[in-house]
């Protein structure tokens, strides 16, 4: 076989005048819903202020599946819920934790030298 042959059979024959046909694909791009799992299992083991964290955590669960069998709306709807639980737990476990600081630093010990001299250390009797 000639190398003017070969190249032809690997590259197929070459297009004439004819037509040109074109084809077209149109791929859907996935719209991107957060479902904000991983901030919600955050809050489910650090800022679970009356459930909050875990119930953002099953919206969060929610979302994802709704996005798995591509409802959108729905997937969009459910991460809304779940984000606005998150900033809730979020925002209440901030500020637990900073009246607890609070509570122990400031508030304990004025209550501690508030006790008479002669009650302490004799566990008040």
């Amino acid at each position: 076989m000639i190398k003017e042959e070969h190249e032809v059979a690997i590259m197929g024959a070459p297009q004439g005048p004819g037509p040109v046909v074109s084809t077209v694909v149109n791929i859907q791009t996935e719209t991107a819903v957060p479902d904000h799992i991983v901030w919600s299992l955050f809050n489910t083991l650090f800022f679970n202020v009356c459930c909050l964290g875990f119930v953002a955590f099953a919206y969060s669960v929610k979302s994802r599946d709704r996005k798995m069998v591509n409802d959108v709306i729905g997937a969009q709807s459910y991460a809304s819920t779940a984000k606005s639980l998150n900033i809730a737990a979020l925002v209440l476990g901030l500020l637990g934790t900073i009246g607890s600081i609070v509570l122990v630093v400031l508030v304990l010990p004025a209550a501690y030298h508030a006790i008479p001299p002669g009650m302490q250390g004799r566990g008040g009797y």
